[in-house]
């Protein structure tokens, strides 16, 4: 590694595993000092020993306003002023509209949108008074091409890429740089609910991508020189015919 990350502190939520947790060690490799955020805190306790003493946990329960409000200081207590935030925590709904749960969608929704900005918003002040900052989400692809598969879980990703380009012209002149990595299905824990004869299909045919590989878009994202900013990556399978 090239210890492109060296003297940053990161935070992950969602870290304790999937896109999270790989994004974290990619990030620890390269020399930050990263906080994992998550709510399985014992999980987290035992992930954080075996990462080594640059890798901090904080337990948050991003579904808990006030437990998100105070993330910045917690943050702080634990590896000094943030520098990236990596707004990674997510959940996935697919299935046809006429057929959903209405309460699954709201804690998905609440998920996917709210708590996530709520973080974006917690974190904001301290990188405006430092002239300088990341904020990373992971969106989807399904944040710019609607999956018929998959109408709510789209329509958060859609509203993630809407915040992002509005806050991202508010905060530019500030130094923060801001920018989503939009993956096509990956192989983590949000994709249990697919069919099992969809899953099968998708692993058969190589129209998976591993966490690792959303890792590495991420790295590039955050290590682009301070003048340049990557809006948006979308990152695919090449057999997916997006």
């Amino acid at each position: 590694m090239t210890e492109l990350m060296k003297g940053k502190v990161a935070a992950v939520t969602g870290a304790a595993s999937g896109i999270g947790l790989a994004c974290a060690k990619t990030l620890l490799a390269e020399g930050a000092t990263v906080v994992l955020i998550d709510r399985a805190g014992d999980k987290l306790d035992a992930l954080c020993a075996e990462l080594g003493p640059n890798a901090k946990p904080l337990v948050i329960d991003l579904m808990d306003g006030a437990q998100v409000d105070g993330m910045a200081a917690g943050i702080e207590a634990l590896a000094g002023p943030l520098d990236i935030l990596h707004a990674n925590a997510g959940a996935y709904i697919g299935g046809p509209a006429a057929e959903g749960d209405p309460d699954a969608w709201d804690r998905m929704l609440h998920l996917n949108i709210n708590a996530a900005f709520r973080c974006v918003r917690a974190v904001l002040p301290g990188m405006i008074e430092r002239k300088t900052g990341d904020v990373i989400f992971t969106s989807s692809v399904a944040g710019v091409v609607p999956v018929v598969w998959e109408p709510i879980y789209t329509a958060s990703k859609f509203a993630v890429q809407a915040f992002l380009h509005a806050t991202r012209r508010q905060v530019s002149q500030h130094g923060i740089r801001m920018g989503a990595v939009l993956p096509g299905p990956v192989v983590t824990a949000l994709l249990d609910d697919w069919p099992k004869e969809k899953m099968e299909e998708a692993l058969a045919n190589g129209s998976l991508m591993q966490p690792d590989e959303v890792a590495a878009a991420v790295l590039f994202m955050l290590s682009r020189p301070r003048n340049v900013v990557i809006r948006d990556l979308v990152i695919l399978p090449n057999s997916v015919d997006l």
